[in-house]
């Protein structure tokens, strides 16, 4: 198995599932944040909010990496307070491909954790807090473990996204070996290579295994939500 892909393929592989999975894990916050805010708010700006994060599913993705270079870049705002602050540098390193992860799977996570929000009868919400629970005790006792199959199917998506993701990626951080060269940008050089073809191949196959698996246990979350909202 070792030698069905080269070693600079393997460090593409492994990039990638470390990138998919810090986007993954830093984003899920902010997109159940959103997408309850979405389900269930009514505030000035929603329709604002809900275009933003919509976004980048419209936008050619080498805008949205320009953006992120613009405001992450190490002369942007964004990239000078987290590099002073932190010490995160984003652009150019595989920090900076988490982040356009993150953003270009942003919107798919939110809709699945927002589906399955408003799959949730706020009724046991409202009954709840008749009886006096407070806001968030109904949001940890009620609320998430009921929502937790499009938590968790939004979560699977943005891990997808995140694995495949090539425009905002190359345009913000570059292809740079062992450092952003993610498994999309390594079919790209490999395809330009002469007798590359093979292996852009074999990591195609790779890629399409890993997208058809996370797209099955989405969908079967997905169909738990459904049964859910038809009860």
């Amino acid at each position: 198995m070792t030698d069905w892909l080269g070693p600079a393929e393997w460090t593409a592989l492994w990039l990638s599932l470390k990138v998919a999975f810090w986007a993954t894990l830093f984003s899920l916050p902010f997109g159940f944040g959103a997408a309850y805010a979405l389900a269930r708010g009514s505030f000035f700006g929603r329709q604002a909010l809900n275009v933003l994060v919509h976004l980048p599913l419209v936008m050619p993705p080498v805008v949205t990496g320009y953006l992120l270079l613009l405001g992450f870049g190490r002369t942007g705002p964004l990239g000078e307070f987290f590099e002073d602050l932190f010490g995160i540098i984003f652009a150019f390193r595989w920090t900076g491909a988490a982040l356009a992860a993150a953003v270009m799977g942003f919107p798919l996570m939110v809709r699945a954790i927002r589906l399955s929000l408003e799959a949730i009868d706020q009724g046991l919400e409202e009954a709840a807090g008749t009886l006096g629970a407070s806001r968030m005790r109904v949001l940890r006792t009620i609320t998430l473990p009921l929502a937790w199959p499009g938590i968790l199917a939004g979560a699977v998506l943005g891990f997808a996204k995140g694995m495949g993701e090539f425009g905002a990626t190359v345009t913000f951080v570059s292809n740079i070996p062992g450092q952003t060269q993610t498994l999309a940008l390594s079919i790209d050089i490999l395809l330009e290579v002469p007798g590359g073809e093979p292996l852009a191949l074999r990591l195609a196959i790779v890629s399409i295994a890993i997208a058809t698996i996370a797209l099955t246990v989405s969908e079967f979350l997905a169909q738990r939500v459904s049964k859910r909202r038809a009860t």
